[in-house]
């Protein structure tokens, strides 16, 4: 633990040579120690997947609530009941929302690719037509989830950063971007305790996203409501409401919403959602049909009889908070002992979602990546959280404590400080 709290920027060269030589100790110890950890993806633990295995003796019945049977082809909107479940709890009415495949990412994919070939509902041609005019782009928060970068990347759509705040992303940033260039499409959001940061966007804030002039009419707002409803603590966020916004302000095509159930139930056998307005819902469901007979509705009766209403799947969710709270506890624990007054490194304390943003001195996350893999502990490559995995002043880690046991995340953030501590006196005691 650090005793000494002073700001080590502060601190005279022989006392920063005393303090780098006490942390290169304690990282050799800690190579030694033969550790195997691992804090690079947020996954469901065994235990929060131990929660969902009721599904693995259902559905019961072959038939949904209107009577179809979910063996067969067809209903490409998902069963109803479970559209009814999750319209609730989105906040949308059940012509707003489809319930599809295992995959939310799957369904991005999709849309990016509909809107690309074909144009999205208040398009005047397809987004691919501009682009022999001028490269499409979208707004991208960052820090932000690396997977929403290298679907743009592989779609050869170019990413314009804006920083993402304690309420949402820098929209008076992103405001002055559309207003005047027509080939900024869309942007990228986690509304709802924001990966990484655990961010959530205000209603003020989305009120503007939804109502600000855009140079191109068929401006997007994809809103990738992912952690929705992973709460940490009894004090839940509310997501804010951006269909009804858009509607409200003239745009009630510019949001496309998605959610999924692969952080409640199964990662990998879950269910998929998307929701807009309702010409959103048909003109998606409209191209899904040139590719698709319907979604797997069995796995959708057993989800929808496993939670029974939206009451159930907040009471199983309350189930994952017990099991991940302390695994957060322990994150900032750790880090507010360790690094706390020392002026090398700032974090977030989430109050939901999967992950910690944390912020070291600049230029030294990678050697801090580095040091921890040299020590056994697996991190998240620097850069990770920005496009093109290129953090412009190497200082953000993404931490992922949900996967391990909880005595395996006091470990490896006890080791992730200790590197922490040894990359900053290293720079410090170079300047």
């Amino acid at each position: 633990m650090t005793t000494n709290v002073s700001p080590l920027a502060d601190r005279s060269a022989d006392d920063l040579a005393a303090f780098r030589a006490e942390q290169q100790a304690a990282y050799d110890a800690l190579k030694s120690a033969g550790l195997k950890l691992d804090l690079t993806r947020g996954k469901p633990s065994k235990e929060q997947l131990d929660l969902s295995d009721g599904l693995l003796s259902l559905p019961t019945g072959t038939t949904d609530a209107a009577g179809v049977d979910v063996r067969n082809y067809g209903g490409l909107e998902g069963i109803v009941e479970l559209r009814q479940m999750f319209a609730e709890l989105l906040g949308v009415d059940v012509p707003q929302i489809v319930a599809g495949g295992s995959s939310s990412l799957v369904m991005m994919r999709e849309v990016l690719v509909d809107l690309l070939l074909k144009g999205g509902v208040d398009s005047e041609r397809p987004w691919i037509e501009h682009s022999r005019e001028q490269t499409v782009k979208f707004v991208c928060p960052v820090p932000g989830y690396d997977r929403h970068f290298v679907l743009l990347e592989w779609l050869g759509i170019e990413m314009v950063t804006v920083p993402m705040h304690d309420d949402g992303p820098d929209v008076d940033a992103i405001e002055a971007l559309v207003k005047d260039d027509p080939s900024i499409k869309g942007m990228w959001l986690v509304p709802t305790y924001a990966n990484p940061t655990g961010s959530v966007t205000t209603q003020e804030v989305a009120a503007r996203l939804a109502s600000m002039p855009t140079a191109a009419p068929d401006f997007k707002i994809l809103w990738d409501n992912a952690y929705a409803l992973h709460h940490l603590t009894p004090d839940e966020a509310k997501s804010a409401d951006i269909i009804s916004l858009a509607s409200a302000a003239g745009h009630p095509h510019r949001p496309i919403v998605f959610a999924s159930t692969s952080k409640i139930t199964y990662a990998g056998a879950g269910v998929a959602f998307l929701a807009g307005s309702v010409e959103t819902v048909q003109w998606y469901v409209k191209h899904l049909s040139a590719g698709a007979i319907g979604p797997d509705k069995v796995n959708q009766l057993r989800h929808a009889q496993f939670f029974k209403s939206a009451d159930g799947v907040r009471a199983h969710m309350a189930k994952h908070r017990d099991l991940l709270a302390p695994k957060f506890a322990e994150v900032e624990r750790v880090l507010a002992e360790r690094l706390g007054g020392l002026g090398i490194a700032t974090w977030t304390v989430p109050k939901g979602g999967y992950f910690v943003s944390l912020d070291v001195l600049d230029g030294t996350a990678s050697r801090v990546i580095e040091l921890a893999k040299d020590a056994g502990v697996a991190l998240t490559p620097a850069g990770s959280a920005f496009p093109g995995k290129v953090d412009p002043d190497d200082r953000n880690i993404r931490l992922a404590p949900s996967f391990p046991s909880l005595a395996e995340v006091t470990g490896a953030m006890e080791a992730v400080a200790t590197c922490v501590l040894l990359a900053a006196a290293e720079k410090l005691s170079r300047q």
